[in-house]
């Protein structure tokens, strides 16, 4: 008997149903930084600096170690396509124990952040500052762990409306407690700039106790804290681990990038800021999708429908890459103007000089983020299919054996500078692009033929 496969079009619909609240819950979340930063630079540049790298550090550590959590989701999504909702729960509650667990050796090593940051170079006043706000946050790690379990189960159930509602009202609290910790407001203690990471603390624990209590509708109902079932967990850390690897060398160039950027001057790092604020931005969308591939490939996965699974990860592609390109001809188009979003003055040469360097990047982004898009949903969609090792190092060969070579060697021996180090940047995302598509193509090929 013929197994029946949705249609294309219905597939692309039905991720972008999955995928848009989560693209809107991750642009809730931004905005939640953002609110930091203006509130923060109100106290002034120490402030800022201070409570910025603060966040930077704790945020970026935590999303590599999250990158674990999305082996939950990619696990119930099968289980719900082999229609065994009796797995569902094991898994949920050991992914809280993986994340708390993991959440622990994360608030050792930042615990001594100020030590971090003086072997860096860092001043010794800012390091001092950095580490008492990230001392705060610190007390935030597990919740921030156990709410991407909870996103990632959430998205292999299909209720990533809960998450989007959720983030906003965070988005929020988190701002009425920012400004009234920071001041002093409504009754509430004056801290300072240590206020905005109490009020961050505070609004992601109540982001999870939130989402916590919205999963009690979902079906099967969540895990209670009971009987830890330790294979599970093992199983969870062998899917998750290259997941979390590939994060972290993807943030790692882009950091080196930064870096390489601050020794060409204050021109070069503030342009690139700039232009990675945009990409970061739009690339919310296909990071969603990303989310949503994992969950639809798993479930036809575990449905033993790999053709399904297959047309699902190119429909998850087709959106994602769709969506990019019409960003890149938006930054085509009106780069100048998207420069001047950022309250930069033409009429002041430093700035001037900036908005010029910004206008050469955006050219550059334009091409680099449909390859980022289609390099993070095709290993989106490996994932759904448990596919995580092979892509792991496929992506890192792409970035750090070709794309920082070529930004490296673009940037400073050639003399390219700025426009130089982001050509390399696209390069590596290209390779990373070009080899995961090759990779989904082939090994859902494979899958096809196999169960024909």
């Amino acid at each position: 008997m013929t197994t029946p496969v949705p249609h294309f079009s219905q597939e692309i619909r039905t991720t972008l149903t999955l995928a848009a609240p989560l693209a809107l819950a991750q642009l809730a979340q931004m905005g939640m930084g953002l609110t930091d930063t203006v509130l923060l630079g109100a106290l002034g540049r120490d402030a800022l600096a201070a409570g910025g790298l603060g966040a930077g550090l704790f945020f970026t550590t935590a999303m590599v170690v999250q990158g674990l959590t999305m082996s939950v989701g990619i696990l119930v999504a099968h289980a719900r396509g082999a229609a065994l909702p009796e797995k569902v729960a094991p898994l949920l509650r050991a992914g809280y124990v993986l994340t708390a667990l993991t959440a622990i050796p994360l608030m050792l090593i930042l615990w001594n952040a100020e030590s971090l940051l003086l072997a860096l170079g860092e001043p010794p006043r800012l390091a001092h500052d950095v580490e008492r706000y990230v001392r705060i946050l610190l007390f935030a790690a597990p919740a921030s762990m156990w709410l991407g379990v909870q996103r990632s189960y959430l998205t292999a159930m299909d209720r990533t409306r809960l998450v989007m509602m959720v983030s906003f009202a965070a988005l929020i609290i988190n701002g009425v407690l920012n400004y009234s910790l920071i001041h002093g407001k409504f009754g509430l203690p004056e801290m300072g700039y240590l206020g905005s990471a109490t009020a961050t603390l505070i609004a992601v624990w109540i982001m999870f106790g939130a989402t916590a209590a919205g999963m009690r509708r979902v079906r099967p109902t969540p895990a209670k804290f009971i009987a830890v079932d330790w294979p599970v967990v093992r199983e969870l850390l062998t899917l998750g681990w290259p997941i979390a690897l590939t994060l972290g060398v993807e943030i790692m160039l882009f950091l080196v990038g930064a870096l390489m950027m601050g020794v060409l001057g204050t021109t070069a790092l503030a342009a690139h800021h700039v232009a990675i604020q945009v990409a970061s931005l739009t690339f919310m969308v296909p990071l969603a999708v990303n989310q949503a591939a994992n969950a639809r490939v798993g479930f036809y996965m575990g449905a033993q429908m790999p053709f399904a699974a297959r047309r699902a990860g190119f429909a998850a592609i087709t959106l994602g890459v769709s969506f990019m390109a019409a960003m890149a001809l938006l930054l085509l188009a009106a780069p100048y103007e998207i420069a001047l979003l950022f309250n930069l003055k033409p009429d002041k040469p430093e700035d001037a000089a900036v908005i010029a360097l910004i206008v050469q990047l955006l050219a550059i982004c334009a091409l680099f983020q449909v390859f980022d898009g289609a390099q993070t949903i095709a290993a989106g969609a490996l994932r759904g299919m448990k596919d995580t090792r092979v892509p792991a190092l496929l992506a890192g060969l792409s970035y750090w054996a070709i794309g920082f070579p070529v930004a490296w060697t673009l940037g400073f021996p050639l003399g390219l500078g700025p426009v130089g180090i982001w050509w390399g940047l696209a390069f590596g995302l290209a390779a990373a692009a070009v080899v995961l598509n090759i990779r989904f193509l082939r090994l859902s090929g494979r899958l096809v033929k196999a169960a024909a």
